[in-house]
């Protein structure tokens, strides 16, 4: 390891001892099942799974990321496993946290006290199609306020499906409504049974798709702070 994930990975294990046996990232979430429909785009992008029609079974976290408690704000965390996205077996992960519509906003986690108050931001840039920028998903218009608070969350989804319309922002636009170019449509319809609690179940870098997957830029760091705090949940709590 290198100097930042060192410190990334120290940081991690030493959030996990205080918490004992829940993670340093993202402790507190639910789990919820969705679908992501694409409805195929006139413009293609050279990405199969985009290009043509289909709806695909999804498996969601959201989570609060600093494990703050309700109602202080706090980064939330939307993590996606899209099943079957290329094919049987080949699932796409995407780790999304809230953030801005900007230019540089959408590079930035900001707290809130609302799951559906702004959009979620993959933050770090993928490559789509051959083009690199930011993947967000925008609450539909209309979306009902929903309190960051996994209990809530899970209520709120239950009874009535929760609605995002996931986007491309290339790097370079400024933001605006026209520099976002719809992907699919992600529908919310209720809680789903348990993964794995640490957030390294959602892992970007190991299900992506041809075409379609995150730049190599602070891979390690999220790596490093991962395995921190697996360490540092199996580890004696600090006397």
């Amino acid at each position: 390891m290198d100097l930042l994930d060192r410190i990334a990975f120290r940081t991690a294990r030493a959030a996990a001892r205080r918490r004992g046996d829940r993670p340093a990232l993202h402790p507190r979430g639910t789990v919820l099942a969705g679908r992501l429909a694409v409805s195929g785009h006139r413009d293609l992008w050279g990405v199969p799974w985009l290009d043509a029609p289909g709806s695909h079974a999804v498996t969601a976290r959201w989570s609060r990321s600093a494990g703050l408690p309700h109602p202080l704000p706090d980064g939330l965390g939307l993590a996606l496993r899209v099943e079957d996205a290329d094919g049987p077996g080949r699932p796409l992960d995407l780790l999304l946290t809230t953030g801005g519509r900007g230019r540089w906003t959408r590079r930035v986690p900001l707290p809130r006290t609302s799951a559906t108050a702004g959009p979620y931001s993959s933050l770090l840039s993928y490559v789509v199609g051959g083009r690199r920028g930011v993947v967000a998903a925008f609450p539909a218009p209309g979306s009902p306020r929903i309190p960051a608070d996994p209990v809530a969350v899970g209520a709120a989804v239950a009874g009535r499906p929760v609605v995002f319309q996931l986007c491309f922002g290339a790097d370079g636009a400024d933001g605006g409504g026209a520099a976002w170019r719809p992907l699919a449509r992600l529908t919310l319809h209720g809680e789903a049974p348990p993964t794995s609690p640490d957030g390294g179940a959602f892992d970007p870098y190991l299900n992506f798709l041809p075409g379609f997957h995150p730049v190599d830029r602070l891979r390690s760091l999220r790596l490093a702070a991962y395995a921190g705090s697996r360490e540092g949940r199996h580890a004696a709590p600090p006397s």
